[in-house]
């Protein structure tokens, strides 16, 4: 057991970034992009199915890419990892990449 782990899930919210606490957890509560993720619309309907197998969200910070990816995540029975390019080295990656390649040959 480290430090980390030994901080409960409710301690973990209390003290995470602001960002992160205010995220939404619904797409209720995702403000924006209502065209694509709104009720009853392509991507949000094939979400609920959990019918979508890849997705590389572009754009610039602040437009909600990885809280939509959250949201997917939370929808359907994908694994998700956050990774931060600027401090994940070449070894993490590759870890992440394996480990992706054995969940999908299960």
């Amino acid at each position: 057991m480290d430090l980390f782990s030994a901080a409960s899930a409710s301690q973990r919210k209390r003290e995470a970034p602001l960002a992160t606490r205010m995220r939404p957890e619904r797409f209720e509560d995702f403000v924006g992009q209502q065209e694509i993720v709104g009720p009853q619309r392509l991507l949000r309907r094939a979400i609920e199915a959990d019918r979508l197998t890849s997705m590389i969200f572009y754009g610039p910070p602040g437009t909600g890419k990885t809280t939509l990816a959250f949201l997917i995540a939370k929808y359907t029975k994908a694994h998700f990892e956050t990774v931060n390019a600027v401090s994940t080295g070449v070894a993490e990656l590759r870890r992440l990449i394996s480990e992706a390649k054995e969940r999908s040959l299960l």
